[in-house]
C-alpha cells in the first residue's frame, strides 16, 4: 500500500515527476516550460491611426478660430495689399501689383513713425526688463507681507489698455493732474503739458507702456527665481562669492531662457501697441507718438485708403517675422551649445 501510494506521488521517474535537472526540461514525464517571446510592442498601425484622427478633433475646436479669426484675415490682408481698395461700396477694386509698396517706400511719414515705433519698442522693453528683474529678485526674498507685494505688483496686468490709457491722461493732466499738483507742492515750478509737448509727449507714452507691461514680466522671472534650486546659491555663499558673482554664475544661466523668451516676446507686442497710445495721445502732437499701428489705423479707417494700409501691415508682419526668426535661431543654437 505504502509503494502504490509512493509511486502515485513520485511519478513514473522519481519523487521530481522525471526532471533530471533544475530546469525542469528533462526526464520523460517532466512537463517542458513554454519558452516567452515579448509581442511586438508599441500600438498597431490601426491603433495609432485612430489615435492620430481623435488627435484631430481634439484640436479642431481651438484651431478652427484660429483660422477664422486669424490666418484667414491675415490671406486677406495680404492680398488687399496688392489692390487699390479704397472706402465706398460703389468703389471697383483693381488688382494693381506691387504699387502699394513702391509708393510705401517713399512715403516719409510712414518712416517716421516706424523709427517711432522702433523708439518705442526699445525704449519700453529695455527698462521693462531691468526693473522687472529688480522687482522679481525683491520679491523672491524672504519678506514680510510678500504676499500682498506680489499681488499688488501684478494690478497694472490686470487691468485694461484702455482703462490704463484713461487713468494716466488724468495723471498728466496739466490743471489738476496729480503729477503737477506734485510738482507745485515742492516748489519744482508750475508743471507742464506732457501728452502735448513736443519734447515730453514720447517720453510721458513710454513710461506709461513701462509700468503697464512690467508685471508680466516680473511674473516670468519670479517663476524662474523660484525654480532654481537653492542649494547653489548655498554651495556659492559657502565658497565666499558676493551677491554679484552668484547672480551672475548661478540666478542668471537659470533665468537666461525665460528672460530671453518674455524679452522677445515683449519688443514683439510693444512694436505692435495701438490701444494703450491711441487712448493717450491718438498719435500726436504733430506724429511725435505715432506709431505704425496707428499710422495703418488712420490710412484704412479715417482716409479709406484700405489697400495702402494693408501694405502698410504686411510691411510690419515682416519686420515682426524677422524678429521672430531670429529668437527662434538664437534658441535653437543655444539649444545645440548645450
Amino acid at each position: 500500500m505504502t509503494s502504490v501510494t509512493a509511486t502515485k506521488r513520485s511519478g513514473p521517474d522519481g519523487p521530481h515527476g522525471g526532471s533530471s535537472g533544475r530546469d525542469g526540461h528533462g526526464g520523460q514525464g517532466g512537463r517542458p516550460r513554454r519558452s516567452w517571446r515579448p509581442g511586438p510592442s508599441g500600438p498597431s498601425p490601426q491603433g495609432k491611426a485612430f489615435g492620430d484622427r481623435a488627435a484631430w478633433f481634439l484640436v479642431l475646436p481651438a484651431l478652427i478660430p484660429i483660422l477664422i479669426l486669424s490666418v484667414g484675415p491675415l490671406l486677406y490682408g495680404i492680398a488687399l495689399a496688392f489692390t487699390d481698395a479704397q472706402s465706398g461700396r460703389t468703389r471697383s477694386t483693381q488688382w494693381i501689383g506691387t504699387l502699394n509698396f513702391q509708393d510705401l517706400l517713399h512715403d516719409t511719414l510712414f518712416w517716421d513713425s516706424f523709427r517711432i515705433g522702433l523708439v518705442w519698442a526699445v525704449g519700453v522693453t529695455v527698462p521693462q526688463f531691468l526693473l522687472a528683474l529688480g522687482l522679481a529678485l525683491l520679491l523672491n526674498q524672504n519678506l514680510r507681507l510678500r504676499w500682498l507685494a506680489r499681488a499688488l505688483a501684478i494690478v497694472p496686468w490686470a487691468m485694461p489698455e484702455v482703462v490704463v490709457g484713461i487713468m494716466w491722461r488724468l495723471v498728466y493732466n496739466p490743471d489738476a493732474g496729480i503729477l503737477n499738483e506734485t510738482i507745485r507742492d515742492l516748489g519744482l515750478g508750475d508743471g507742464r503739458d506732457w501728452l502735448t509737448g513736443l519734447a515730453t509727449a514720447l517720453p510721458a507714452v513710454i513710461l506709461v507702456g513701462i509700468w503697464a507691461g512690467m508685471p508680466q514680466t516680473t511674473v516670468a522671472l519670479l517663476a524662474g527665481l523660484q525654480n532654481t534650486p537653492r542649494e547653489l546659491h548655498e554651495a556659492a555663499a559657502l565658497d565666499g562669492a558676493g551677491a554679484w558673482r552668484r547672480f551672475r554664475t548661478v540666478t542668471w544661466p537659470a533665468i537666461k531662457p525665460i528672460a530671453l523668451a518674455i524679452s522677445a516676446l515683449n519688443l514683439i507686442w510693444n512694436f505692435n501697441s495701438f490701444a494703450l497710445v491711441y487712448v493717450l495721445t491718438s498719435g500726436g502732437p504733430g506724429g511725435r507718438t505715432r506709431l505704425p499701428m496707428l499710422f495703418a489705423y488712420e490710412e484704412a479707417f479715417r482716409y479709406g485708403q484700405f489697400g495702402y494700409a494693408a501694405a502698410m501691415g504686411c510691411v510690419m508682419v515682416a519686420v515682426i517675422s524677422v524678429l521672430l526668426a531670429v529668437y527662434l535661431v538664437g534658441r535653437l543654437r543655444g539649444g545645440e551649445d548645450r
